[in-house]
C-alpha cells in the first residue's frame, strides 16, 4: 500500500463508477509497510537514505511493468496486479538487507537497510575448526592419504572432499589409498594394490596373507593404544576423517548415486574387524563405529527434513486453494528423502550385524568399552532407529561384563538416557527386564566406583516411577556401606526415602491442615516446643533403624574382646558414617539444636485429658515418640552435626581463594562461640536424660570431645558451667562399668586437660576419681586377701576404672602411696599395700579352673590389671626421661622383675591362645622394649657388605654422641631371659596356627621341635567345609578369622619391635626372626608389612645409597613402587600364596563378580561370553 502523503494519480470519474479502483500509480511506489526493514515516521518525511541497486532495480521493473499494464488493451484485473506485486516482492526477499542500528541524532526520519548482505556486511558463519598441525612423529612414516591426513597439516574435511574427488575420477585408486590408510593405522606396511580392490571376492584371502606378514615382523604395539609422542590424537584424527568421509559423500551425493563406494569399504573394514590379529581387529573396529556414527547424524538429519516436509505438504493440503505444483514438489522431496533413508538404513543394518554384533562381547576390553560408547552416541544421535528393545538389549547384557570399564561406561550411557524425559517409554520394557541387575550392581559389585555410578542410576530410574520398593530399600541400606564413596553416593538416593515416608506420614495426621493444627507455626527461638521438622527426625530414625544390618550385634562383642591391652585409635560408629553421608542430603540434620529440643522433650506427658487422644496435637506427639535404639541413632547425628557445623565455621574464615578477612573471622568465631555455649548447656540436660544407658551415655560424652573449650577460657566461665559439666562426667565414670563409657569418659578427661587454663578446676576433677577408685580398690582387696566374701564384678569394675584413669592421667604418685582400708581396726601391715603392688597381686594369682563360672569376669580382671601397670611403667619412664633432660638425680628407680615374674606366670598358666596369655606375652614385649627403646644407646650402624669392613665402619677418633643415662638403670635394661624367650615363641607358634587353620592357608613344614607346640593350638569349631553355605556361619568366620589375624599381626608386631631393639633374639643364633619369616609369604600382605620393619634400616640404607649414585632413577623406583603397595589386597588365595607368587589375578582377589554371562538366546553364541577369558590373547569371542 501507498504512502498517505504521496500523491496518486486520479482517475477518470467514469472509471471510479464502473469498476474499482486498480491500484495502478503513475509514480514511483514505495512499500513501507510492507516492507520489514522500513519504519515509518509520523513527521510525513519520505525521505529515505541510500538503497542498493538491486532494490532500485527491481523498483523500476514494476514500473516498466505498470506502464505496460496501463498501455495494454483493457486494464488488468485484480488478480493480475496481486500475482505481479507477490513477484516483485520474492525478488525483494531474495535480497537480505544488512542489519543496521537506528540513528538516535535524527530521530524523525525513516530508516531504511544500507545495503545488501552479498555488497556490505558479511554473513555470520561457524567458528572455523582449527588447522591440524603436521605431525613430525609420523611424517616419514607414510605416503598417499596417510601422509596427507598426519604428516601435512590438513584438516579431515579437505582431506575428505580431496579423496572424494579424487573417487569422482578413478573410483578404484582412490579406493585402494583409502584400504592402505586403514591398514598404515594399524601399524602395517603392508599394502594392497589395484587389482585386489577390484576383486572384492579375494578380500579375506588378502587379508590373510597381510595378518601373516604383520605377525612375522613380530609388532608388540600399534597407533591406536600406542602412548608414544605423537599419537596422542592418533584415534580422533582417524575418527574425524571417516566421518567427514561420509558427510562429504552424502552432500556431494554419491552416497546414493554410487553405492560400491559404502560396499567396498564394508567389504575391507567389516573382514580387518574379525581378524585374529588385535590391531587389525581394533582399529577396523573403531572406523567402522565412527562411520556409524556419521551415517546417524546424516540419517537424524535427512529425517528431520522429511518430517517437515511432511507436514509442510500436509498444511498446503489443507488451505482451500491447494497449490498442486507446490504440493507435488514437496511430495518430491518427501520420496527423495524416503529413499535416502531406507538406503541409509540399510548401510547401518549393515555395519551393525557385521561389526557391532561380534565385537560387543569382544575378549579385547578395550573394543568392548568401544562399542558400548558408540551404541550410546548412536542412541542419542538417531533415536527413531536405534533407541528400541533390539538395540537397548546390547547395553543390558554387558552390565555383566567381567571388565570394570566396561561396566562403568554402559553405566554412564544409561544414565544419559534416562536423562532423556521425552523418551522414558522406551525404557520401560528394558527397565523390568534389567532393574535386578541395577540394583546387583549398585550392591555387590566389586568396585565403589561402579558401586556410585549404579546408584545415580537408579536415583534416575526412580524418578521415572519404574523402581520397586525392595530395591528402594536395598539401595537404601547401603547408607551404612563400608566404603565412603559409596555413602556419599546414596546421600541423596537416602533422603529421597526419607521426603517420601515423611509425606506419607503427613497424610496419616490429616495432611499439612493437621500437622499445622498440631503444632502451629515454628517458633524460630524455642527449640524445646513441638515443631514439623520433628516429624522428619523421626522419619530419619526409622529409616535408619529399618536399614540397620540385624547381625550387627552379634560381631560386636568380639571385636570389643580384640582389645588386649591397649586400645587403639578411635573408629567412628557405622551410625556416625551414615550420620556423616546424609549431612548434605536432609537439611533438618543441620539445625542441631532443634535435634537437640527434639531429644530432650519428653513425650510421655502427651494425652493430659479424656479427649487427649482424639486432638491433633496429641496423634502428633505420640506419632514423635522415639524408641531406645531410635535416641541412640539420632544422638550419633546430633553429634555428627555439631561436628560439621563447627567445621563449617572454620572453613568459612577463608574465601574460595583462601584469603582471610576480618569480617569472615569475626563471624566464624561468633559461630563457634554460640555453638560451645548451648552445648555446654545442652550435655548436661542429655546426660541426665540418657546417662542411665550404657549406649546412649557414650554417645553423650563424645559431644565433650567436639566442644572447644578456649571459648570458656575467653568468656571466663570455667568455674561455672564448665565445673559442672565435669561433675557429671565423673558421675558417668564411677556409676558405669561399660567399657566404652568409660573409654568415652577417659578421653573427655584427656580432652578437657588439654587447656592449661582449666588445667585446675581439671586436676581437682580428676584428683577426685583417683580417691574414689583408689578407695574402693582397697577395701575389696582386703577384702579378698582377707578371705572374706567380695564383689569379684565391683573388683573387675573397680580395676577397670583404673586402668582408664592411668591411660589419661599420671599414676605414678598414686600407684607407689601407701593406701589405708576404710576400716578403724586397721593394723600395720594393712598399711603398707600399695595400689601397684595390689594390682601385682591381682596379676600374680591368676588362675582358671576348668569349671569355673566366674572365668570371663577373672580373665578381664587379669587384662585390665596387666593394662593398669604396664601404663604405670610408661608414666614412669616420662618421669625418668624428665629428670634426666633437667639434669636432676633419679630417685624413684624402676623395678621390673615382679611384673615381669607375673606375666611368665600367667603366659605358662593359660591354655592355647587364650587372650589373657596374648595379653601378658604383648605386655611382656613392651615391658622390655620400653626400657631398651628409650634408655639403651642406639646400635652402631653396620655394614652389610663383609664381615671385614664392620671394623672399620666407625673411626676410632669420632666417638658416637649418646645421652647419658644414670648408671642404676642398667637392671632395668635387660634381654628377654631364654625361658621367657621360648614361651613367647610357643604363643606366637600358636597363633600362626590358629589364624592359618581359619583362613585355610598352607604352612611351611614344621620342624619337629614344633611339633609338640602346634598340638594344642585350638581348633575352630566351624572348620568343617559343609557349613560354610550357612550365610550367618560364613559371617562369624570371617569375624574370627579377622581377629585372629589381627592377634597374629599384634603379636609379630611387638616381637619384631623387641628385635630392632635388641631385647629378644639377642643370642647371635636369629632363631626367633627365622622362625617369623618362615611362613612370611604365606599369611598375607599384613603379615608382610609388619614383618618388613625387620629390615626397614637396612632398605633405607640401601635405597639411599642408591639415589646418591643414580638420582635420575630414584624419582621413578619410588613411583613404581608406590604402585606395587597400592595393588595390594587383604585377602589372598591360599593358592597363590602357597606357590610363592605375590597379587596375581587381582579381579578375583578383589571379589569379581562371578555373574557375567550374557543372555542366551539373544546375540549371543553358544561360545562367547564367561568361556572367553579362557582362550588365548588374541581370540575373539563369537567367532
Amino acid at each position: 500500500m501507498a504512502d498517505s502523503t504521496i500523491p496518486q494519480a486520479s482517475s477518470s470519474p467514469s472509471d471510479e463508477t464502473t469498476r474499482r479502483k486498480s491500484g495502478r500509480v503513475k509514480h514511483k511506489p514505495v512499500f513501507l509497510q510492507t516492507d520489514p526493514n522500513l519504519s515509518i515516521i509520523p513527521n510525513g518525511n519520505t525521505k529515505r537514505k541510500r538503497t542498493t541497486e538491486v532494490e532500485e532495480a527491481d523498483v523500476d521493473n514494476l514500473d516498466s511493468e505498470a506502464s505496460d499494464s496501463d498501455g495494454s488493451d483493457g486494464d488488468p484485473d485484480e488478480e493480475e496486479l496481486k500475482e505481479k506485486r507477490r513477484k516483485s516482492r520474492s525478488k525483494k526477499g531474495s535480497i537480505k538487507p544488512a542489519a543496521k542500528k537506528p540513528k538516535t541524532s535524527q530521530p524523525r526520519t525513516t530508516s531504511l537497510p544500507v545495503r545488501p548482505a552479498i555488497n556490505g556486511a558479511k554473513k555470520s558463519s561457524k567458528p572455523r575448526r582449527p588447522r591440524a598441525k603436521p605431525n613430525s612423529a609420523m611424517a616419514d612414516q607414510g605416503t598417499g592419504l596417510f601422509a596427507e591426513l598426519f604428516a601435512q597439516g590438513h584438516t579431515a574435511d579437505a582431506v575428505a572432499a580431496e579423496w572424494i574427488t579424487q573417487y569422482d575420477r578413478h573410483n578404484t585408486n582412490a579406493m585402494c589409498e583409502l584400504v592402505n590408510l586403514v591398514l598404515k593405522c594399524t601399524g602395517s606396511d603392508s599394502e594392497v594394490n589395484v587389482h585386489d580392490i577390484e576383486d572384492p571376492d579375494n578380500a579375506a584371502s588378502k587379508l590373510e596373507d597381510l595378518q601373516e606378514e604383520y605377525q612375522a615382523k613380530i609388532i608388540t604395539d600399534y597407533p591406536l593404544v600406542s602412548k608414544a609422542k605423537g599419537y596422542a590424537s592418533f584415534r580422533s584424527t582417524v575418527t574425524g576423517f571417516f566421518s567427514a568421509l561420509i558427510r562429504t559423500a552424502h552432500a556431494a551425493g554419491v552416497l546414493y548415486s554410487d553405492i560400491a563406494l559404502i560396499e567396498n569399504i564394508e567389504v575391507w573394514v567389516t573382514t580387518m574387524s574379525s581378524s585374529s590379529i588385535r590391531p587389525f581387529r581394533h582399529t577396523a573396529t573403531v572406523i567402522s563405529l565412527a562411520m556409524q556414527s556419521a551415517l546417524c547424524s546424516v540419517y537424524s538429519e535427512i529425517a528431520d527434513g522429511t518430517a517437515n516436509s511432511t507436514r509442510q505438504k500436509e498444511g498446503e493440503q489443507k488451505r482451500k486453494a491447494v497449490n498442486k505444483d507446490r504440493v507435488a514438489s514437496i511430495q518430491k522431496r518427501v520420496d527423495e528423502g524416503e529413499r535416502k533413508l531406507g538406503m541409509i538404513d540399510t548401510m547401518m543394518e549393515n555395519i551393525f550385524n557385521a561389526v557391532y554384533v561380534h565385537r560387543y562381547r569382544d575378549v579385547d576390553p578395550k573394543i568392548r568399552v568401544d562399542c558400548v560408547t558408540a551404541l550410546g552416541r548412536w542412541i542419542t544421535a538417531a533415536p527413531d532407529k536405534f533407541f528400541t528393545a533390539n538395540y537397548l538389549r546390547y547395553l543390558g547384557w554387558v552390565l555383566s561384563d567381567t571388565s570394570a570399564p566396561t561396566r562403568m561406561e554402559v553405566v554412564k550411557q544409561l544414565s544419559k538416557l534416562y536423562k532423556r524425559k521425552e523418551d522414558i517409554g522406551r525404557l520401560r520394557g528394558f527397565t523390568e527386564r534389567f532393574r535386578p541387575r541395577f540394583v546387583e550392581m549398585a550392591v555387590r559389585d566389586a568396585e565403589p566406583n561402579i558401586r556410585a555410578a549404579a546408584i545415580e542410576l537408579l536415583g534416575l530410574v526412580r524418578e521415572t516411577g519404574l523402581l520397586e520398593p525392595d530395591d528402594i530399600d536395598s539401595v537404601g541400606r547401603l547408607v551404612f556401606d563400608s566404603e565412603e564413596k559409596v555413602r556419599k553416593a546414596v546421600a541423596g538416593f537416602f533422603a529421597k526415602n526419607i521426603d517420601d515416608l515423611y509425606e506419607s506420614v503427613v497424610e496419616e495426621l490429616g495432611g499439612e491442615e493437621g500437622m499445622a493444627e498440631a503444632v502451629g507455626e515454628d517458633d524460630p527461638e524455642d527449640f524445646d516446643v513441638p515443631r514439623k521438622s520433628w516429624l522428619k527426625l523421626k522419619c530419619l530414625a526409622e529409616a535408619l533403624q529399618l536399614y540397620s544390618a540385624e547381625d550387627e550385634e552379634d560381631a560386636e562383642p568380639e571385636l570389643q574382646k580384640a582389645h588386649p591391652v591397649l586400645v587403639g585409635a578411635e573408629t567412628d560408629s557405622r551410625f556416625t558414617l551414615a550420620a556423616q553421608a546424609v549431612y548434605q542430603g536432609v537439611p533438618d540434620i543441620k539445625e542441631w539444636q532443634v535435634l537437640a529440643g527434639y531429644l530432650l522433650y519428653d513425650n510421655s506427658s502427651a494425652a493430659t485429658n479424656g479427649n487427649a487422644s482424639k486432638s491433633p496435637e496429641y496423634l502428633f506427639r505420640e506419632r514423635c515418640q522415639l524408641n531406645e535404639f531410635e535416641e541412640v541413632l539420632l544422638l550419633e547425628i546430633l553429634k555428627e552435626s555439631v561436628k560439621q557445623r563447627l567445621l563449617e565455621a572454620v572453613e568459612s574464615e577463608t574465601d574460595k581463594k583462601g584469603r582471610k578477612t576480618t569480617a569472615r573471622a569475626e563471624e566464624a568465631r561468633e559461630a563457634q562461640e554460640n555453638v560451645a555455649v548451648h552445648l555446654a548447656e545442652i550435655i548436661p540436660r542429655l546426660l541426665r536424660k540418657f546417662g542411665a544407658n550404657p549406649t546412649t551415655a557414650a554417645v553423650v560424652l563424645r559431644l565433650e570431645h567436639v566442644l572447644n573449650l578456649e571459648i570458656f577460657e575467653e568468656l571466663r566461665q570455667g568455674s561455672t558451667t564448665y565445673a559442672s559439666l565435669l561433675d557429671d562426667i565423673n558421675k558417668q565414670f564411677l556409676t558405669h562399668v561399660d567399657q566404652g563409657v568409660l573409654a568415652e569418659a577417659s578421653n573427655a578427661i584427656l580432652h578437657a586437660r588439654t587447656f592449661e587454663d582449666l588445667q585446675e578446676v581439671t586436676e581437682s576433677k580428676l584428683q577426685e576419681l583417683w580417691t574414689d577408685t583408689l578407695s574402693s580398690l582397697t577395701a575389696l582387696a582386703s577384702a579378698r586377701n582377707d578371705g572374706k566374701e567380695f564383689d569379684l564384678v565391683s573388683l573387675c569394675n573397680t580395676v577397670a576404672r583404673i586402668a582408664n584413669l592411668a591411660s589419661v592421667s599420671d599414676c605414678v604418685s598414686v600407684f607407689e602411696s601407701e593406701s589405708r582400708p576404710p576400716s578403724k581396726r586397721s593394723t600395720r601391715e594393712e598399711t603398707t599395700s600399695s595400689p601397684a603392688s595390689i594390682l601385682m597381686g591381682l596379676i600374680a594369682t591368676d588362675c582358671l579352673e576348668a569349671d569355673d563360672e566366674e572365668a570371663q569376669e577373672r580373665s578381664q580382671l587379669t587384662m585390665d590389671a596387666i593394662k593398669a601397670i604396664l601404663f604405670y611403667h610408661m608414666w614412669l619412664i616420662r618421669s625418668i626421661q624428665t629428670s634426666i633432660e633437667a639434669n636432676v638425680p633419679v630417685s624413684n628407680l624402676p623395678e621390673t622383675d615382679t611384673f615381669a615374674s607375673a606375666l611368665f606366670t600367667v603366659m605358662n598358666t593359660r591354655p592355647g591362645t587364650d587372650p589373657v596369655r596374648l595379653a601378658a606375652a604383648g605386655a611382656c614385649l613392651d615391658l622390655y622394649t620400653l626400657y631398651a627403646r628409650n634408655f639403651n644407646p642406639p646400635p652402631a650402624p653396620k655394614d652389610h657388605r663383609s664381615n671385614s669392613n664392620k671394623q672399620t665402619s666407625t673411626p676410632p677418633n669420632k666417638p658416637t654422641q649418646q645421652k647419658p643415662r644414670p648408671p642404676t638403670l642398667d637392671s632395668s635394661i635387660r634381654p628377654i631371659p631364654p625361658e621367657c624367650q621360648a614361651t613367647l615363641l610357643t604363643i606366637y607358634k600358636l597363633a600362626e596356627k590358629h589364624f592359618a587353620r581359619l583362613s585355610h592357608r598352607t604352612l611351611e613344614p614344621s620342624a619337629a621341635d614344633d611339633e609338640e607346640a602346634v598340638d594344642d593350638a585350638p581348633e575352630d569349631p566351624d572348620s568343617d567345609p559343609d557349613d560354610d553355605d550357612d550365610d550367618r556361619d560364613s559371617e562369624q568366620r570371617k569375624t574370627r578369622t579377622l581377629l585372629a589375624e589381627k592377634q597374629l599381626c599384634e603379636l609379630a608386631g611387638k616381637m619384631v619391635l623387641a628385635i630392632v631393639g635388641r631385647v629378644l633374639d639377642v643370642d647371635g643364633t636369629g632363631t626367633v626372626r627365622a622362625r617369623l619369616t618362615r611362613n612370611e609369604r604365606r599369611l598375607g600382605p599384613n603379615f608382610r608389612e609388619v614383618l618388613a620393619f625387620l629390615d626397614e634400616g637396612k632398605r633405607k640404607g640401601n635405597a639411599k645409597a642408591k639415589a646418591q649414585a643414580h638420582p635420575e632413577k630414584a624419582g621413578a623406583k619410588k613411583g613404581v613402587e608406590k604402585v606395587k603397595k597400592s595393588r595390594e589386597i587383604v585377602e589372598v588365595s591360599s593358592e597363590a600364596e602357597s606357590a610363592g607368587e605375590e597379587d596375581e589375578d587381582a579381579d578375583e582377589e578383589n571379589g569379581e563378580l562371578a555373574d557375567h554371562r550374557f543372555e542366551d538366546g539373544e546375540g549371543a553364541d553358544a561360545d562367547s561370553g564367561e568361556n572367553a577369558t579362557a582362550r588365548v590373547d588374541d581370540d575373539i569371542m563369537g567367532d
